[in-house]
């Protein structure tokens, strides 16, 4: 099927799929990009130890929020889908209660039971 304009229509898995595949380049391309501004910045300050140690730990704490903030996107993002297409639903059942036995009958044989 094909649209007014020629164009095929995406279909929801295949758009999902770029979705994922342009995020996770975003991510990776943006940690290269931290990870060589630090490595620059390292070699730029000539020894500097102190310096140097900030630069590293700013530039890990930026590499490591970007990888967690993508992850945990993609992981919410990935829930809500499944519930708006109406994935495994869980009804709260309330728990079956056991019907009492009736007493048994006395007998004159058998005066309690």
């Amino acid at each position: 099927m094909v649209g007014k304009d020629g164009a095929k229509p995406i279909r929801e898995l295949d758009l999902e799929r770029y979705r994922a595949l342009y995020g996770l380049t975003a991510v990776v391309l943006s940690n290269f990009a931290i990870v060589a501004v630090a490595i620059v910045g390292v070699w730029r300050l000539g020894g500097d130890k102190s310096v140097i140690i900030g630069v590293l730990t700013a530039a890990f704490t930026a590499v490591s929020t970007m990888t967690t903030a993508y992850l945990g996107i993609k992981a919410v993002s990935n829930t809500a889908q499944a519930m708006a297409q109406g994935g495994p639903r869980r009804t709260q059942t309330p728990p079956e209660t056991p019907t009492p036995t009736p007493p048994s009958p006395r007998t004159p044989d058998n005066p309690h039971p």
